[in-house]
């Protein structure tokens, strides 16, 4: 009798590094493996090393692919599929409204801080602008250069 296929699996794996773990998953209907398999190594390095001399090698009559796994999609998430429950992105999400609020506070508060500097600032334009007129007007008006002389005399 011929070897299990995880055993096969393992031997055929074994090459390239320590085999952490092998997982043949069944069809729930037949109880039948259902062509592929999950090979977990110690190191990404001997994972790697497996990849690059397995991938579109033939094993037992059938090419093999093989890749890293990705993370089981289900439905949920913001993007609508997701690696995550849908609750499992609550807490970020929360944060994040929390960051928001934050910003817009801060925002809000140097917003009237910048709006007070400049109401300061025209109030002093506009102070030095009034001085130079009532100074001006005086320098310009001869009638009122006398009256400012002869006040002076007496």
């Amino acid at each position: 009798m011929g070897a299990s296929p995880k055993t096969s699996l393992y031997v055929a794996s074994i090459p390239f590094g320590d085999v952490k773990d092998i997982s043949m998953p069944l069809d729930q209907a037949t109880q039948k493996h259902r062509g592929f398999a999950f090979i977990t190594y110690f190191e990404k390095e001997d994972a790697a090393a497996a990849m690059d001399n397995m991938h579109n090698g033939e094993l037992y009559g059938r090419v093999l692919t093989v890749n890293y796994a990705q993370p089981q999609k289900m439905k949920g998430g913001e993007q609508g599929w997701a690696s995550q429950a849908v609750w499992a992105d609550a807490d970020t999400w929360f944060e994040r409204q929390q960051q928001e609020e934050e910003i817009n506070r801060l925002n809000v508060e140097h917003q009237a801080t910048v709006s007070a500097a400049e109401e300061a600032d025209r109030k002093k334009l506009q102070e030095a602008q009034e001085g130079e007129t009532e100074q001006g007007d005086a320098a310009e008006d001869p009638m009122a250069a006398a009256e400012a002389e002869a006040l002076k005399v007496t």
